[in-house]
């Protein structure tokens, strides 16, 4: 009996791992097949956890998750979502980092990323705060719930259409052949069934890839019982046929699921392969700290020795390492920056660099205040796997000095070349007398 009672033992073990919330919890367990009938269609405020099993800050997390789950039972939903087993519902609302929380609010199509506290009375207060403010909107007459009126007759979104290009025969070369962005197009029948159910997936997945793309990846439709031109010249045979258009390439067919999660993250491959690489911005004034930052998720920020220590060519090997990164990164949409060793002291003292290990390298969160310090080598490799441990919530972080952005000062930027040591004045002594006095008293 003892090898059957350690087999279970080890079974329950395992699971105790991967199930950080149970049937019995008031947490309700959301995944890719019931997410949209539970959360999108319903009435409720929803706060969502996006977790990982093994995420070590989503099992710290898990008790007061559970807490306040009872207590707002009956009251605000909570939710949570295994993103690691339904990667597409983390890819579909741009999950790069573990635990994140979404609300789900007056517009189901575009939750808030909660900023609070992770304790269970705070997650409570900010809940309460959440249906406060849905309550008002309702008041004031602005619509909520699940935000989908679906149209009769359609064939390529649901809910609003604005996010969803109408392509016609007349503008169909302008806009997607004649564009650098990248397009993914659905060619429709209005009296298609699996048109219309494909309507508000597109929908919403044009809503959340022109957000997360920034407009550089894009979403249309053809009626293609109009515009009949536009199907024979692309061969299209049945409805709906959606194809991939990427300027000065052969059109593709899209091969992937319908739901919007499988949407977005197709979309989200397209514009990381024809993404470039993030600017290396100098952190030279206020502003460009602040515009990159809150613009990012997250702001990778370099402090490089000065430029005496290392020349240019040590510097630009420095920025080189730094722009790979970048480009490896660069589907995450993160802001990177850098600075000299000095330039900015009170950045470096909020970050507890202080005066010396350069190069050093930080991950700012300015949404949270929380920063984490790369604390293996200034290269490929050692950056790499920081940057990696920070996308799967594993980073140790801690709170920016004050909880507030520290002050900026205003520099020249960079030149380009080699520093070079102030010049010493040179003081002509000719003129001056001195009497034999002097010279015995400094030689006694």
């Amino acid at each position: 009996m003892k090898p059957l009672l350690l087999g279970v033992l080890g079974c329950s073990l395992v699971l105790s791992v991967h199930a950080l919330y149970s049937p019995s919890d008031d947490v309700v367990e959301l995944t890719s097949s019931n997410f949209n009938r539970e959360v999108i269609q319903s009435d409720s405020l929803w706060l969502v956890e996006f977790y990982a099993p093994w995420c070590g800050h989503c099992q710290n997390l898990a008790p007061d998750w559970k807490k306040a789950a009872t207590a707002l039972k009956g009251i605000v939903k909570i939710g949570a979502v295994d993103a690691d087993q339904h990667k597409s519902l983390g890819s579909q609302y741009g999950i790069r980092g573990f635990p994140t929380i979404k609300i789900f609010g007056a517009n189901k199509n575009k939750p808030e990323e909660y900023q609070g506290g992770r304790s269970s009375q705070a997650i409570v207060d900010g809940a309460m705060n959440a249906l406060r403010t849905l309550v008002k909107e309702r008041l004031s007459g602005k619509s909520g719930g699940s935000g989908y009126n679906k149209q009769s007759g359609g064939g390529s979104s649901g809910g609003s259409k604005k996010d969803v290009v109408e392509l016609t025969d007349d503008n169909f070369d302008k806009l997607v052949l004649d564009g650098d962005d990248v397009w993914m197009v659905e060619f429709f029948a209005p009296w298609c069934g699996h048109c219309k159910n494909l309507e508000p997936e597109w929908a919403a997945a044009a809503t959340a890839v022109k957000d997360q793309t920034k407009g550089k990846v894009r979403l249309g439709a053809v009626d293609a019982t109009v515009h009949q031109g536009l199907s024979s010249r692309y061969g299209v045979r049945g409805f709906p046929t959606i194809k991939i258009f990427k300027k000065g390439e052969e059109p593709e067919d899209y091969q992937g699921g319908r739901s919007r999660g499988d949407i977005i993250e197709r979309a989200l491959d397209l514009f990381s392969d024809n993404a470039p690489a993030p600017e290396m911005l100098e952190i030279l004034s206020e502003d460009i700290l602040k515009k990159t930052c809150e613009d990012s998720q997250l702001c990778i920020i370099a402090v490089l020795p000065h430029i005496l220590d290392t020349g240019a060519a040590g510097r630009n090997s420095y920025l080189d390492v730094m722009v790979k990164m970048a480009d490896k990164y660069k589907k995450k949409m993160w802001g990177w920056l850098w600075t000299e060793a000095g330039a900015q002291m009170d950045l470096e003292a909020s970050l507890g660099i202080g005066g010396f290990g350069y190069p050093a390298m930080a991950a700012i969160n300015t949404r949270k205040m929380k920063f984490a310090l790369l604390r293996g080598s200034f290269s490929e490799t050692g950056i790499h796997e920081f940057l990696r441990e920070l996308s799967v919530g594993r980073g140790s972080t801690a709170t920016l000095g004050g909880g507030v952005m520290p002050k900026i000062y205003a520099v020249e930027a960079w030149d380009g070349k080699d520093g070079q040591l102030p010049v010493e004045e040179e003081y002509d002594l000719s003129d001056i007398e001195l009497d034999d006095d002097d010279f015995r008293k400094d030689e006694l």
